[in-house]
């Protein structure tokens, strides 16, 4: 009686859920906007950040004495001589802070956080030059915008507009290509100004304008993590408007080691979606075309867009539901569901207008990046931000080139062992594979590279296992340890920044000038000090923490014996060490799993 009554909630849910989807995707919504990550209990003293996902991968509350909102550089100065002099630990925050480790969390409940929400100008454009300087805390969609009004573009971004081009810079953000200096944004700044502590004799402050004459202080602070200062105006090198053409094309992933490299080369700004427990594969064939060419497009990326809040609270039961009852059935169902809606609808491409088939040609600024669920003004949490309210881990790593083939080979060797493991993953939207280049950064991609991007199911209750839970944390293990992948700054569990630090050829050059700039660690946080190598402790060892990727698993409590899940051995990357069902067997190079839960 109980297996029917569940089996019957499962397919309402599912019937509610999809209902829910078809009416979100023909509709146009007004969406609440995203909270001020910065909460306060007395004015702007007393307060609390969080990440845009409401909470860090260790689950912990970062207290924060103050928070300062300057307007100008000049205002900032004084803030930082002030903060220095009262010997103030200091961390910038964004608008919305999509960083997801604690990069924004300063030691101690006195600690400062300046926000960059009122560094919100664009100062000049230089139509001749090509260039546009603009304050720290415009978002890359003000960007965007402003250039396009005189006829420039900033040719590479990510596809999130709502970030900041100060958090854009710290965190190494990027959008995808292989062409000329890459999909970076930080390789297309010539110039920035930062405001860093200093000693008495220069006030408490100093203010350093770098540009492409020095180098190598420009190279540590193109990527910085936010620990040598307050970046507070960055002069960004544009180019004239082009247009591109769009066109998915969904294929078997049978050959997608083969042809990954070829793609990336032979398409500008392509990226590719893997589906891998579908053998499917959406390949983003995106180029530049001559402005002259027809059309209109306009990429309104779905999962971008508002959405109805009861929707994701149905969206959750279901997962919720699935990973109780072992449903990875259910789970594949309907991330087929959801692949084949998106592709119908074109991902949220239109041309002129409507969506009527590929190609979708338009001006680059209207292709390249979206967030319309921003577009809001507030309707009671009727509609929200898709990723608002969900509860998810995200893991992302760049593997070169030369490994990137090997890398797919052995997710697939995976999946030929659990053919339903990933479809957690395609509920969202699958494997995201973005192309990087080699950057001069001295925290950049070190390169060129593919970057994978994960996101997927976390419990509310930091004991309990994921369905599958050794397959997703094998493939973390292969891409970060097995082929030396380097993390995301701005992403990832504590694991993907185990030993990073030590990936990086010119890590000390960046050291060195973390020391001329802020000699006692204002701005730097026992987080940063962690993932830098300076000190221990980005590893936290208690039980369940392999569950939340705090720790790889070295004992059986660090996983779930409570539920039958033991530290063991990888399947196919024997130095791995997962949280495995003990119903797990192996035979002939084949698994099986039971129910787990």
């Amino acid at each position: 009686m109980t297996i029917l009554c569940s089996q019957k909630m499962r397919k309402l849910i599912q019937v509610l859920k999809f209902t829910l989807i078809f009416f979100f995707i023909n509709r146009v919504a007004i969406s609440t906007p995203p909270e001020d990550p910065i909460k306060c209990f007395s004015k702007n003293t007393n307060c609390t950040i969080t990440n845009a996902s409401g909470i860090f991968p260790d689950r912990s509350t970062c207290k924060v004495g103050k928070v300062i909102y300057p307007t100008s550089e000049e205002e900032l100065i004084l803030m930082v001589a002030s903060a220095t002099k009262q010997n103030m630990k200091m961390k910038v925050a964004t608008r919305f802070s999509h960083s997801i480790p604690k990069l924004v969390c300063p030691d101690g409940q006195k600690g400062l956080l300046i926000s960059t929400n009122n560094l919100n100008k664009i100062l000049k454009i230089d139509e001749e030059a090509k260039t546009m300087v603009v304050e720290s805390g415009v978002t890359l969609r003000e960007i965007i915008s402003e250039a396009g009004k005189v006829g420039l573009t900033l040719p590479y971004t990510p596809y999130w507009w709502g970030i900041t081009i100060g958090g854009l810079m710290a965190t190494g953000a990027h959008g995808s290509s292989l062409w000329g200096k890459g999909s970076a944004v930080h390789d297309y700044i010539v110039e920035l100004r930062i405001v860093s502590p200093s000693n008495s004799q220069d006030g408490y402050v100093k203010v350093r304008s770098l540009n492409e004459s020095d180098q190598d202080h420009l190279n540590a602070a193109k990527v910085s993590l936010g620990v040598l200062g307050v970046i507070s105006q960055v002069t960004l090198q544009l180019e004239s408007m082009f247009k591109r053409s769009l066109t998915y094309l969904m294929k078997d992933d049978s050959d997608l080691g083969d042809e990954i490299i070829s793609f990336g080369r032979n398409h500008e700004f392509g990226d590719v979606t893997w589906y891998p427990s579908q053998h499917k594969v959406a390949y983003r064939i995106d180029d530049r075309v001559h402005i002259n060419e027809h059309g209109d497009g306009l990429y309104d990326f779905i999962p971008f867009r508002p959405i109805l809040s009861t929707e994701l609270a149905l969206n959750r039961a279901a997962e919720e539901l699935q990973e109780a009852t072992g449903d990875a059935n259910g789970k594949c169902f309907g991330a087929k569901l959801i692949t084949s809606r998106l592709a119908s609808f074109g991902y949220g491409l239109t041309n002129n207008g409507l969506f009527l088939g590929y190609p979708v040609i338009g001006f680059n600024n209207r292709m390249q990046s979206s967030g319309t669920c921003l577009d809001s003004v507030n309707d009671g949490m009727i509609t929200i931000c898709p990723w608002e309210g969900q509860f998810y881990h995200q893991t992302s790593f760049s593997i070169p080139l030369s490994m990137v083939k090997n890398f797919i080979e052995d997710v697939q060797k995976l999946v030929e062992l659990e053919p339903n493991s990933l479809c957690g993953l395609e509920l969202n939207n699958g494997i995201l594979m973005r192309y990087v280049t080699a950057s001069s950064a001295y925290l950049g991609k070190t390169e060129d590279s593919v970057d994978f991007f994960f996101t997927y199911y976390r419990s509310k209750d930091p004991l309990h296992p994921r369905l599958f839970e050794d397959i997703l944390e094998e493939i973390e293990q292969i891409g970060l340890f097995k082929y030396k992948g380097l993390p995301h700054w701005g992403k990832n569990r504590n694991l993907g920044f185990v030993g990073a630090i030590e990936k990086y050829p010119n890590a000390e050059k960046f050291l060195k000038i973390k020391e001329e700039y802020d000699s006692i660690g204002l701005f730097s946080s026992e987080w940063t000090e962690q993932v830098l190598g300076l000190k221990e402790g980005i590893t936290i060892l208690k039980d369940g923490c392999a569950l939340e990727g705090l720790c790889i698993c070295s004992q059986d409590s660090h996983c779930a014996p409570n539920y039958g899940y033991y530290c063991k051995p990888g399947r196919i990357y024997k130095d791995a060490r997962v949280c495995a069902h003990h119903d797990v067997k192996k035979t002939e190079g084949q698994s099986v799993v039971k129910d787990e839960l």
